[in-house]
Protein backbone atom coordinates (compact mmCIF):
# COMPACT_ATOMS: atom_id res chain seq x y z
CA UNK A 1 0.00 0.00 0.00
CA UNK A 2 1.26 3.30 -0.67
CA UNK A 3 1.62 6.67 1.70
CA UNK A 4 -0.20 9.38 1.63
CA UNK A 5 1.96 12.62 2.27
CA UNK A 6 0.22 16.13 2.64
CA UNK A 7 2.49 19.41 2.17
CA UNK A 8 1.88 22.71 3.11
CA UNK A 9 3.80 26.08 1.83
CA UNK A 10 6.48 23.74 1.02
CA UNK A 11 9.40 24.76 -1.54
CA UNK A 12 10.08 20.84 -1.68
CA UNK A 13 6.73 19.55 -2.29
CA UNK A 14 6.04 17.82 -5.66
CA UNK A 15 4.05 19.90 -7.98
CA UNK A 16 0.53 19.19 -8.75
CA UNK A 17 -0.48 17.16 -11.44
CA UNK A 18 -4.51 16.57 -10.32
CA UNK A 19 -7.53 18.42 -8.91
CA UNK A 20 -10.28 15.62 -7.24
CA UNK A 21 -13.28 16.77 -5.94
CA UNK A 22 -13.69 15.21 -2.05
CA UNK A 23 -15.79 15.47 0.35
CA UNK A 24 -15.01 15.00 4.65
CA UNK A 25 -17.74 14.54 7.06
CA UNK A 26 -17.93 15.95 10.44
CA UNK A 27 -20.23 13.39 11.95
CA UNK A 28 -21.41 14.45 15.40
CA UNK A 29 -23.84 12.14 18.07
CA UNK A 30 -26.00 13.30 21.09
CA UNK A 31 -23.63 13.62 23.48
CA UNK A 32 -21.65 15.97 20.89
CA UNK A 33 -18.74 14.03 19.96
CA UNK A 34 -17.25 13.90 17.04
CA UNK A 35 -16.54 10.74 14.77
CA UNK A 36 -12.51 10.08 13.50
CA UNK A 37 -10.66 7.86 11.70
CA UNK A 38 -6.94 6.76 12.41
CA UNK A 39 -5.79 6.51 8.90
CA UNK A 40 -3.71 3.58 7.24
CA UNK A 41 -1.60 4.98 4.58
CA UNK A 42 -0.04 8.10 7.36
CA UNK A 43 -1.31 7.03 10.63
CA UNK A 44 -3.28 10.65 11.30
CA UNK A 45 -6.25 11.18 12.68
CA UNK A 46 -8.51 12.42 10.40
CA UNK A 47 -12.38 13.27 9.63
CA UNK A 48 -14.27 10.51 7.09
CA UNK A 49 -14.12 11.26 3.91
CA UNK A 50 -12.88 10.90 -0.06
CA UNK A 51 -13.36 11.67 -3.69
CA UNK A 52 -16.61 11.99 -4.57
CA UNK A 53 -16.91 9.74 -7.74
CA UNK A 54 -18.46 10.37 -10.96
CA UNK A 55 -22.63 10.32 -10.98
CA UNK A 56 -22.70 10.97 -7.36
CA UNK A 57 -23.32 13.64 -5.32
CA UNK A 58 -22.38 15.53 -2.98
CA UNK A 59 -23.99 14.67 -0.21
CA UNK A 60 -23.95 10.97 -1.38
CA UNK A 61 -20.28 11.08 -1.45
CA UNK A 62 -20.21 12.13 1.89
CA UNK A 63 -22.48 9.22 3.43
CA UNK A 64 -20.56 6.79 1.17
CA UNK A 65 -17.35 7.89 2.56
CA UNK A 66 -18.24 8.07 6.00
CA UNK A 67 -19.61 3.83 5.83
CA UNK A 68 -16.84 2.53 4.13
CA UNK A 69 -14.89 4.35 6.04
CA UNK A 70 -16.29 3.83 9.24
CA UNK A 71 -19.23 1.41 9.34
CA UNK A 72 -21.95 4.64 10.92
CA UNK A 73 -24.48 5.44 8.44
CA UNK A 74 -24.89 9.64 8.54
CA UNK A 75 -27.71 11.66 7.18
CA UNK A 76 -25.64 15.05 5.97
CA UNK A 77 -27.19 18.16 7.59
CA UNK A 78 -24.82 20.99 6.85
CA UNK A 79 -21.62 22.81 5.14
CA UNK A 80 -18.62 24.12 7.03
CA UNK A 81 -16.93 25.04 4.14
CA UNK A 82 -14.77 24.43 0.66
CA UNK A 83 -11.21 24.43 1.00
CA UNK A 84 -9.20 24.69 -1.77
CA UNK A 85 -5.38 26.12 -1.05
CA UNK A 86 -3.11 26.04 -3.58
CA UNK A 87 -0.09 25.87 -1.09
CA UNK A 88 -1.84 22.18 0.55
CA UNK A 89 -0.87 19.32 -2.15
CA UNK A 90 -0.85 15.93 -1.46
CA UNK A 91 1.07 13.33 -2.35
CA UNK A 92 0.15 9.67 -2.90
CA UNK A 93 2.87 7.23 -3.69
CA UNK A 94 1.55 4.03 -5.22
CA UNK A 95 0.60 6.10 -8.25
CA UNK A 96 2.72 9.19 -7.78
CA UNK A 97 -0.44 11.53 -8.09
CA UNK A 98 -0.37 15.22 -6.58
CA UNK A 99 -3.62 16.18 -5.46
CA UNK A 100 -3.97 19.86 -4.90
CA UNK A 101 -6.60 19.93 -2.19
CA UNK A 102 -10.15 20.53 -3.31
CA UNK A 103 -12.56 19.36 -0.69
CA UNK A 104 -15.62 20.18 0.67
CA UNK A 105 -16.44 19.86 4.72
CA UNK A 106 -20.36 18.85 5.37
CA UNK A 107 -21.91 18.00 8.80
CA UNK A 108 -23.84 14.63 9.59
CA UNK A 109 -25.84 13.14 12.04
CA UNK A 110 -25.25 9.29 12.53
CA UNK A 111 -28.58 7.37 11.79
CA UNK A 112 -27.29 3.77 12.20
CA UNK A 113 -24.55 1.64 12.07
CA UNK A 114 -21.72 0.68 14.36
CA UNK A 115 -17.84 1.98 14.55
CA UNK A 116 -15.61 -0.75 12.86
CA UNK A 117 -12.09 -0.10 11.15
CA UNK A 118 -11.79 -0.74 7.11
CA UNK A 119 -8.90 -0.74 4.61
CA UNK A 120 -8.24 2.78 4.87
CA UNK A 121 -9.46 3.46 8.85
CA UNK A 122 -6.77 1.87 11.65
CA UNK A 123 -9.32 2.72 14.13
CA UNK A 124 -12.52 4.40 14.38
CA UNK A 125 -13.63 6.59 17.62
CA UNK A 126 -15.83 8.87 18.96
CA UNK A 127 -13.83 11.73 20.30
CA UNK A 128 -14.82 14.75 22.39
CA UNK A 129 -15.29 17.64 20.73
CA UNK A 130 -12.75 20.18 22.90
CA UNK A 131 -10.14 16.82 22.59
CA UNK A 132 -10.35 16.07 18.86
CA UNK A 133 -7.59 18.38 17.54
CA UNK A 134 -5.49 17.55 19.87
CA UNK A 135 -4.59 14.40 18.18
CA UNK A 136 -1.77 13.88 15.35
CA UNK A 137 -3.42 15.30 12.31
CA UNK A 138 -2.53 17.09 9.22
CA UNK A 139 -2.84 21.06 9.52
CA UNK A 140 -5.64 21.00 6.68
CA UNK A 141 -7.29 18.94 8.99
CA UNK A 142 -6.96 20.76 12.10
CA UNK A 143 -7.72 23.58 10.34
CA UNK A 144 -11.28 21.76 9.32
CA UNK A 145 -12.19 20.68 12.36
CA UNK A 146 -11.13 24.09 14.31
CA UNK A 147 -13.51 25.84 11.34
CA UNK A 148 -16.39 23.67 12.82
CA UNK A 149 -16.11 24.10 16.29
CA UNK A 150 -16.28 27.56 16.06
CA UNK A 151 -19.22 27.28 14.02
CA UNK A 152 -18.98 30.15 11.51
CA UNK A 153 -22.24 31.88 10.30
CA UNK A 154 -21.02 31.62 7.03
CA UNK A 155 -18.83 28.80 4.88
CA UNK A 156 -15.61 28.76 4.59
CA UNK A 157 -14.15 29.77 1.26
CA UNK A 158 -10.08 28.93 1.57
Amino acid sequence: MGRRIDYYDDPNAPKANSLVPSVNVVVTNDKGEILMIRRTDNDNWALPGGAIDLGESIAEAGVRETKEETGIDCEITGLVGLYSDPKHVIHYTSNDEVRQEFSILLTARPTGGAPRPSAESREVVWVPAETAVDRTMDRSMQLRISHFLSSPANPVIG
